[in-house]
C-alpha cells in the first residue's frame, strides 16, 4: 500500500485495493470447472464407498452429508459385524471417540455465556485442587488452554487406555506427575486429559457431571436422541456396531474401548443420522429451528484458531491443498482449495470417525466406520467437498493407501534399525526370578513382573500384559499379548547392593510418559526386619 500510495493519491490506492480483493474473493468462490458444476455431485459416491470399504478391508461404514440446511444423504454400507448379516444403516450407533472434543467446547461456550466461566481464567478458579508438575503451570494454566492442546503435556494416554479403574478426578490428581514435555503455549500438543478437565470444569460449576450437562444443553434441544456417552448403555441397544481392527493380517472383533472416565474427551456414540443434526447445528452458527443455543460471540470462539499446527511432509504429501492448520475447541481449522475448512477425526480401538465443515458453502459430512486405523474416512470428506467445489477429481483413497504402505515401510524400517542396534552375547546379570517384583509409578500406579513357566511376564496395566524375552544386559523385549501393540523395550536398573530398583520402559509418545518404576520393597522382607 505505501509504495502504491508513491504513484496515486492515498485514496485511489485503497480504492483499488479493495477493488482487487473483491475481484479475488469473487474468483475463489466460482467453481474451479465450469463442466464439473453441471456435474451431479453425488453421482459415483456409492459405488466409491464400496471400493473403498473393499481395499481398506472395513466390515462397515455410514456417511451422511448435510448442504444448506438439509440433510441431502444418510446411508449405510456393509455389515455392523463381520461374519453376521445385519447391515449398517443411517442409524447405527458407532464410536465417534475424539469428534466429542467439539460438544465440550460448545458445553463450555454456553457456560461462558451465563458468565460461570471465563476463557482465560485459570483452572484453578473453579477446580481448587488441581495441580500440574510445575507450580507455575498451575497457576497460569486456563480454560482456553485446555481446550487447544497447549498445556504443553504429554499425552499419558495409557492412564486410561491400560484400563486402570481410575475416576476423572483420580486420572486429573495424577496429572501432576506427567512432566511437561515443551513450555506451555509454546506448540501443539494433543492432550486427551486437558479435555477431561474441561469436562470437570463444566461439571464442578453446573454441579453435575459432564455427561448429564451434554444431554440436556445439546443433545436433547438439538434431537440427538439416540446418542449417548457410555458404553454401558450399548448392550440395551439393538442397531450398534462392533468394533473391528486388523490383529496379525486378519480383520477380527475386539472389544469396546471403555471410556467412561475420559468421557468429555472421546465417550460419545451417535449414529449418522443424529450427528447430520450436530452438523446443521455447527453450520447455523449454533441455531437449532432459528432459535440460537449460543451466543454468536462465544460460537464463534469455538471456531477461531488458537494454537498454530505443524503441517509435515506426510501431511502435505496427502493433502496439497492445504497449507494454514490450527487447533480451535475441538477442531482443526485449515484452508482448503481456497475455503476455510474445519474438521476432526476420532480413533478409537475398533473405530474411525470423522466430521468436516466448509461453513461458507453450508456444507458438511461425517463418516463412521467400525475398523480402526482406516483413511477411508478422510478420503470420503475430501472426495465429497471436491465434488461440491467443482475440483478435479482425485482418487484419495488410493493416494491413502500409497502412504499407508509408505509409513509401514518407514515403521518396519525403524524396528530394523532398533533390532541392528542389540549387542549379541550378552545376558541378565541376576536370575529371572530376581526381576519378578512388584513395581509403582507415581503417574500410572502399580505394576508386576511375574515369573511364569520359567519366562518373565509383564503386567504394566489390566490390559496391557506381555511376555519378557531377553535382549541384552538387563534389558529385556516385550511383546504384548494384544498384537496391535507390537513390542517395547523394558530396561531394569540395579542398585549398589546388586538388587533390581526399577524399571523403565519405552512405551508413550515421548521420553516424558515414559514409565519409570520403582520397585516395592518385598513384603516377606519387610514382615522379617518387623520380627527382628
Amino acid at each position: 500500500m505505501r509504495r502504491l500510495c508513491r504513484l496515486l493519491t492515498c485514496d485511489r490506492a485503497r480504492r483499488i485495493a479493495r477493488a482487487v480483493a473483491a475481484i479475488s474473493l469473487a474468483t475463489l468462490a466460482l467453481p474451479l470447472s465450469g463442466k464439473a458444476q453441471q456435474r451431479d455431485p453425488l453421482a459415483g459416491l456409492e459405488a466409491y464407498v464400496t471400493k473403498g470399504m473393499q481395499d481398506w478391508k472395513i466390515p462397515g461404514l455410514a456417511v451422511a452429508i448435510v448442504k444448506n440446511d438439509s440433510v441431502i444423504y444418510a446411508r449405510g454400507f456393509g455389515v455392523r459385524t463381520l461374519g453376521r448379516p445385519e447391515k449398517v444403516d443411517e442409524n447405527t450407533i458407532f464410536a465417534i471417540a475424539s469428534d466429542t472434543k467439539s460438544f465440550t467446547g460448545v458445553v463450555l461456550a454456553m457456560l461462558a455465556d451465563e458468565a460461570k466461566i471465563r476463557w482465560d481464567a485459570p483452572v484453578t478458579t473453579y477446580l481448587p485442587w488441581f495441580r500440574l508438575a510445575d507450580d507455575y503451570l498451575t497457576r497460569e494454566l486456563t480454560v482456553r488452554d485446555l481446550l487447544t492442546h497447549r498445556s504443553g503435556l504429554a499425552r499419558g494416554d495409557l492412564l486410561w487406555t491400560g484400563g486402570m479403574p481410575y475416576s476423572r478426578q483420580e486420572l486429573l490428581r495424577r496429572v501432576r506427575h506427567l512432566k511437561p514435555s515443551w513450555s506451555m503455549r509454546s506448540r501443539y500438543g494433543y492432550s486427551n486429559l486437558m479435555y477431561v478437565a474441561a469436562g470437570e470444569v463444566a461439571a464442578t460449576v453446573e454441579r453435575k457431571p459432564w455427561d448429564d450437562i451434554v444431554r440436556e444443553r445439546i443433545f436433547v434441544p438439538v434431537g440427538m436422541n439416540s446418542t449417548n456417552t457410555s458404553v454401558s448403555n450399548l448392550a440395551s441397544l439393538q442397531n450398534v456396531a462392533t468394533p473391528h481392527a486388523d490383529v496379525d493380517s486378519a480383520v477380527r472383533v475386539v472389544n469396546y474401548t471403555d471410556t467412561d472416565n475420559i468421557a468429555s474427551a472421546g465417550a460419545i456414540n451417535s449414529s449418522v443420522a443424529d450427528m447430520a443434526k450436530w452438523i446443521r447445528f455447527q453450520l447455523d452458527s449454533a441455531r437449532v429451528g432459528g432459535k440460537r443455543l449460543v451466543s454468536k460471540r462465544n460460537f464463534v470462539e469455538t471456531h477461531s484458531a488458537q494454537t498454530a499446527m505443524r503441517l509435515d511432509s506426510a501431511y502435505r504429501a496427502f493433502n496439497p491443498f492445504t497449507h494454514v492448520r490450527s487447533y480451535a475447541f475441538g477442531w482443526n481449522v485449515l484452508d482448503y482449495r481456497g475455503r476455510e475448512m474445519l474438521s476432526h477425526a476420532g480413533n478409537l480401538s475398533g473405530m474411525a470417525a470423522i466430521v468436516g465443515l466448509l461453513p461458507k458453502e453450508k456444507l458438511g459430512i461425517v463418516v463412521l466406520s467400525n475398523l480402526e486405523g482406516n483413511a477411508l474416512r478422510e478420503s470420503l470428506m475430501y472426495k465429497v467437498f471436491d465434488r461440491f467445489l467443482g475440483a478435479p477429481e482425485r482418487d484419495w483413497s488410493r493416494v491413502a493407501l500409497v502412504e499407508r504402505a509408505s509409513f509401514d515401510s518407514i515403521e518396519a524400517k525403524n524396528l530394523r534399525e532398533k533390532t541392528a542396534r542389540r549387542v549379541a552375547g550378552t545376558k541378565a546379570s541376576l536370575p529371572l526370578a530376581r526381576y519378578a517384583r512388584a513395581y509403582v509409578d507415581s503417574l500410572y500406579g502399580r505394576a508386576e513382573v511375574r515369573l511364569e513357566n520359567g519366562h518373565l511376564v509383564l503386567a504394566l496395566a489390566p490390559k496391557q500384559i506381555g511376555d519378557l524375552d531377553h535382549w541384552h544386559f538387563d534389558t529385556f523385549k516385550v511383546t504384548w499379548r494384544d498384537h496391535r501393540d507390537g513390542w517395547n523395550l523394558v530396561t531394569f536398573a540395579l542398585n549398589t547392593e546388586g538388587s533390581v530398583d526399577m524399571l523403565r520402559a519405552d512405551i508413550g509418545g515421548l521420553p516424558e510418559e515414559w514409565p519409570v518404576m520403582k520397585r516395592l520393597p518385598d513384603p516377606t522382607a519387610a514382615q522379617s526386619a518387623n520380627r527382628q
